[in-house]
């Protein structure tokens, strides 16, 4: 086969590639309707409790269905008249990141982050303690991990103290951990309660983790590709 065609074939290949893997029906870039969001997908980095990239993260664009970008959007707004702002950590999660998880799970001597994400925990034990889950509400599109960042001031761009750092697998992360300043707990109450009002059901053992009342997918388990 002459050079050319064989450039030519492998551009279709490319471009096949490409369209397959567009983001299907329901679904949107969360950045298209939430003005000013802040979209840090650390599972596509070493900044997580792996230590390393996941599976099935490829791409710096946070999606979700659209639901949940109406009520990010909402919750963005009522923050915005604070002077602060939404910083997103996970979106959407493919079925494969979350295999990913699953495969690092069985290999003991792999514990990279443990001093700094669960450092009191067998990482065997994470999913027996609810930290992680074999079938995650963020496959299914409408679940959301975040927290909040100063807009205005000399901390702009920065996020609040929140008492714990976002993916931290221990008591710390719980919303009503006792041990917090008034600040922390203040931060932590406006989130909770923006996210409420704008539709989200809290996660009791994770401050940042939220998810859709009204989901519109809430039996389907989603594997595509974020282009």
């Amino acid at each position: 086969m002459k050079p050319m065609k064989k450039l030519l074939l492998l551009l279709l290949f490319v471009s096949l590639y490409i369209n397959s893997q567009e983001i299907p029906q329901g679904f949107i870039d969360l950045e298209e309707v939430v003005p000013s969001l802040i979209v840090d997908l650390r599972y596509g980095t070493s900044e997580n409790f792996m230590g390393n990239p996941i599976d099935g993260y490829i791409s710096k664009i946070a999606v979700g269905t659209i639901e949940m970008a109406e009520g990010i959007r909402k919750a963005q707004n009522t923050l915005n008249s604070y002077g602060l702002g939404i910083k997103i950590f996970d979106a959407y999660r493919p079925q494969k990141a979350v295999n990913h998880f699953i495969r690092w799970s069985k290999v003991q001597v792999d514990t990279i982050n443990k001093i700094k994400h669960y450092p009191k925990l067998k990482k065997s034990s994470l999913f027996e303690l609810g930290f992680i889950a074999k079938k995650s509400g963020h496959s299914r599109g409408s679940t959301i991990d975040l927290t909040i960042i100063y807009l205005e001031g000399k901390n702009k761009g920065k996020e609040v103290d929140m008492g714990g750092p976002w993916d931290f697998f221990g008591g710390l992360s719980n919303y009503d951990f006792p041990h917090l300043s008034k600040t922390q707990k203040y931060y932590r109450k406006l989130l909770r309660e923006t996210l409420l009002a704008s539709g989200f059901i809290p996660y009791e053992k994770e401050w940042w983790h939220f998810t859709l009342k009204k989901e519109p997918f809430p039996e389907t388990y989603f594997d595509f590709i974020v282009p």
